[in-house]
């Protein structure tokens, strides 16, 4: 006797995506739009890693507590002050702002660190970073988001058709873009956490994509006279419950993460749960409609 899989999406679904693609649209574009006014109203909130600041790498006697570490420190009244702990319970990694004024400014604010945490630590890198060198790192980490962009788009141009490609690129560019409109409306830290966070949406994201796109393109080898419109439909129904069960368990587990993950996690995943979210939406309503508006594509045989 065998037992039936759970189901919890019929099998037989019929929605008719592509009609309802312009209220996707709208969304998108609404999305776009408060993403760029907060970009040029609120700008991003940078973290140390962009702005420059002071990196101090401790080793402590007993396993650290973060949470205890970072009230105590909070009190210097130094600005924003980031704990990592790596390696080993008893290693930290303290990051805090750069100071206002010069080098001095700066060695003070180590100082200061140095005497709250007492003679229980051992210190073993005390760097300064200058906005010089946050600079280059913001350069670098956009230029890597882009270029990953383009590599997948590029990827799913040669793998499929070039339309793909640039239906893919723009879904994509879509899903993070907008991942970075939640950096700016709620002003959370755009750090490297960040850019990683990004960097993981955009691999996500192309995957749901990828799914839908093959079945179209399958689809499309087996019936050559439908229409497009039918066959965007046919394909997206047919892959609606596992996109769906694939984004519903991953935010289910991003949930815990974003609710009790503090303030070391929030960051990356917030950005991971609504990308995620955003992601699932725009693989069912935008990736496959942008097909309609490119050239035909070709209907091979199987």
């Amino acid at each position: 006797m065998f037992l039936r899989p759970i189901q919890f999406f019929p099998t037989n679904t019929n929605i008719d995506f592509v009609a309802i693609r312009w209220w996707a649209f709208s969304v998108t574009l609404l999305l776009v739009l408060i993403t760029v006014v907060s970009l040029f109203i609120k700008g991003l909130n940078f973290g140390i890693d962009f702005k420059g600041g002071i990196l101090i790498e401790a080793k402590a006697s007993e396993i650290v507590d973060t949470g205890a570490l970072r009230s105590s420190l909070s009190t210097l009244e130094l600005g924003e002050v980031e704990l990592q702990q790596f390696g080993s319970p008893y290693d930290v990694l303290i990051r805090i702002q750069r100071q206002t004024g010069d080098e001095a400014a700066q060695m003070k604010a180590v100082q200061s660190v140095r005497d709250k945490l007492g003679t229980s630590y051992e210190y073993r890198r005390v760097e300064v970073v200058g906005p010089t060198v946050g600079t280059e790192l913001l350069h670098a980490g956009i230029l890597a988001t882009l270029l990953a962009m383009l590599a997948i788009g590029a990827y799913v141009a040669v793998r499929f058709e070039w339309q793909f490609g640039l239906a893919a690129f723009i879904a994509t560019f879509h899903d993070v873009f907008v991942t970075v409109g939640l950096f700016s409306v709620l002003q959370l830290d755009f750090n490297l956490t960040a850019v990683a966070a990004l960097l993981t949406l955009a691999g996500y994201s192309i995957n749901d994509t990828v799914v839908v796109f093959d079945r179209i393109r399958e689809t499309l080898r087996r019936q050559k006279a439908t229409d497009l419109r039918t066959v965007i439909n046919a394909s997206v129904n047919q892959t609606l419950s596992r996109t769906l069960m694939t984004g519903g368990t991953t935010l289910l587990a991003l949930l815990p993460l974003v609710i009790m993950g503090g303030q070391t996690l929030i960051n990356f995943s917030a950005a991971l749960f609504w990308g995620i979210f955003v992601g699932t939406y725009s693989s069912i309503y935008v990736a496959a409609a942008l097909l309609l508006y490119m050239p035909p594509l070709r209907r091979i045989e199987a």
